[in-house]
């Protein structure tokens, strides 16, 4: 995906056309799961280890959710980005900084 971000933004800069990617982290759904797909009553304890495990590493007080990437959706539409082409952003809370 970045390499197609860079190389699209390359290709239709001339036509003042931006390319830019938000890559979202893991995160909470409406409807209460997680990462994991259901599983049944048999991984109920492996899959709250499994969230126990993905809380540590969210660097931030809580998980992201659907609407947590707004603001940079409506940065990338709008007037304001004009001169951004060719950017990956990074909407994860941290987890990709590997800092404890």
């Amino acid at each position: 995906m970045n390499q197609m971000t860079r190389t699209t933004a390359v290709e239709f800069a001339r036509d003042h056309v931006r390319v830019n990617t938000i890559l979202p982290g893991l995160m909470k759904t409406a409807d209460g799961r997680t990462f994991r797909r259901p599983c049944g009553e048999l991984c109920q304890g492996r899959r709250r280890g499994d969230v126990a495990a993905r809380d540590a590493q969210v660097r931030w007080v809580t998980w992201a959710t659907p609407g947590t990437s707004p603001t940079p959706r409506c940065f990338f539409a709008s007037d304001e980005s004009k001169y951004v082409t060719g950017l990956e952003l990074v909407v994860d809370g941290g987890v990709t900084l590997k800092a404890g």
